[in-house]
C-alpha cells in the first residue's frame, strides 16, 4: 500500500493529465444522455464538496448549513434570468459577489466563536435562509418555487446540449480545484492549516486568524454560489426543499468520507457517492440502507475517509529524498 501511495505520487501530475484527456473525451464517446447527466452532476457536487472542505477541512470549521450559499446563487440567478433577462455570465458574477457579502458578513458573526458554537451558527443560517425563499413568496413564490429557468446564455449563444452543459460544469470545476490548490499552496494556505492545527499557537506566531477566516468563509461561499447559479440554470427548476441542512450534510459526509484536507479524496469522494446509488437503483428498496452501511464501514475502517491525512507532496519529497541517499 505504502508503494502505491508513492508510485502515485510521483506521477500524480500525469495522472492529473489522463484524467483531464479523459473527461474532455468523454462526452464524444458516450453516446448516452443518462451518462452525461450523471457525470454532470457528479461534477457540480465535487465542487460543493470542495467547498464544504475549504472551510471544514483545511480551516477546520464544521458547517452543516453551506447549502444555504449554494441557495442564495441559485435564487439569484432564476430571479435575473426570469424577471430582468439577464444573460449567465453576469448572472454568475451577480451570485458570486451576493453569496461573497453574505459568506463575509457570517464569518463577522462568527469571528468569536469557536468548535459546536460556529457548526450551530452555519445550521441557524442555513434554516433563516430557507425561510426566507418559503416565506418571500412575491420574489421567491415560495414553496411553488421558480420553474422555466432557461439554459445558459453566453455572448448570444445558448448552450442548450448537454454536451455544452457537461463542458461549461466541466470549466467551472476546473477553476475550482485551481483555485483552491493554489490558495493551499501558498502563504495563505499554510496560515490556514497553521490555524487549523492549533489557533493559539497560530495568534502567537503573528498570524492575523480573523483575516484569514475571513477569506476562506468568503471563498467558500463564492465557490458554493457558483455552483448554485449553475444548478439553476442546469434544472430550470428550484426550490426551497433543495436547500435544505439534509443536502448540506449530505455533501459534508461525501467531504468527509473522501478525506478532509485533501482535493483529491474530495474528488473521489464526491464521486462515489453520487453515483453509488444509481449502480445500486436495482435494489430500490434496499438502496439507502446499502449506502449506509458501505459509508459506515469505511469510517470504521478508515476514520479519516478515503485519503485523510495524506499529502502527496510530502511522500513525494521523502521518496525523492530516500532515493538520492540510496544513490549515494
Amino acid at each position: 500500500m505504502k508503494k502505491a501511495k508513492i508510485l502515485f505520487a510521483k506521477n500524480l501530475h500525469l495522472v492529473t493529465i489522463i484524467a483531464f484527456l479523459v473527461l474532455l473525451a468523454l462526452p464524444f464517446v458516450v453516446k448516452s444522455n443518462y451518462i452525461l447527466r450523471m457525470m454532470t452532476l457528479c461534477m457540480l457536487y465535487v465542487m460543493m464538496a470542495l467547498s464544504i472542505n475549504l472551510l471544514t477541512g483545511y480551516l477546520g470549521v464544521m458547517t452543516i448549513g453551506h447549502i444555504a450559499f449554494m441557495g442564495i446563487g441559485a435564487y439569484a440567478t432564476a430571479i435575473l434570468v426570469k424577471n430582468f433577462h439577464w444573460q449567465t455570465l453576469p448572472c454568475y458574477l451577480a451570485a458570486i459577489l451576493l453569496t461573497g457579502v453574505f459568506g463575509l458578513l457570517l464569518a463577522l458573526a462568527a469571528s468569536k466563536l469557536q468548535g459546536y458554537y460556529m457548526t450551530i451558527l452555519t445550521l441557524g443560517f442555513c434554516e433563516i435562509v430557507r425561510l426566507v425563499e418559503i416565506n418571500w413568496v412575491d420574489l421567491t413564490r415560495g414553496a411553488l418555487g421558480i420553474s422555466g429557468i432557461s439554459s445558459p446564455v453566453f455572448f448570444g449563444m445558448k448552450l442548450g446540449s448537454r454536451r455544452s452543459i457537461y463542458f461549461l460544469m466541466l470549466v467551472l470545476l476546473i477553476l475550482t480545484i485551481f483555485l483552491i490548490y493554489s490558495l493551499i499552496n501558498s502563504r495563505i494556505g499554510n496560515a490556514v492549516i497553521a490555524i487549523r492545527e492549533d489557533e493559539l499557537a497560530a495568534r502567537a506566531m503573528g498570524i492575523n486568524v480573523f483575516k484569514y477566516k475571513v477569506i476562506v468563509f468568503v471563498l467558500s461561499a463564492m465557490i458554493m454560489g457558483l455552483a448554485g447559479a449553475f444548478y439553476a440554470q442546469y434544472m430550470s427548476y428550484i426550490d426551497p426543499a433543495v436547500f435544505t441542512v439534509s443536502a448540506s450534510l449530505n455533501v459534508l459526509i461525501m467531504t468527509i468520507f473522501g478525506g478532509l484536507g485533501n482535493i483529491l479524496g474530495t474528488i473521489i469522494g464526491a464521486s462515489v457517492l453520487t453515483v453509488l446509488p444509481e449502480l445500486i437503483r436495482f435494489l430500490a428498496e434496499y438502496r439507502n440502507l446499502i449506502y449506509g452501511i458501505l459509508v459506515i464501514v469505511l469510517m470504521l475502517v478508515k476514520p479519516d475517509g478515503l485519503l485523510g491525512k495524506t499529502n502527496f507532496k510530502y511522500i513525494r519529497q521523502q521518496a525523492s529524498v530516500k532515493q538520492e541517499s540510496e544513490g549515494q
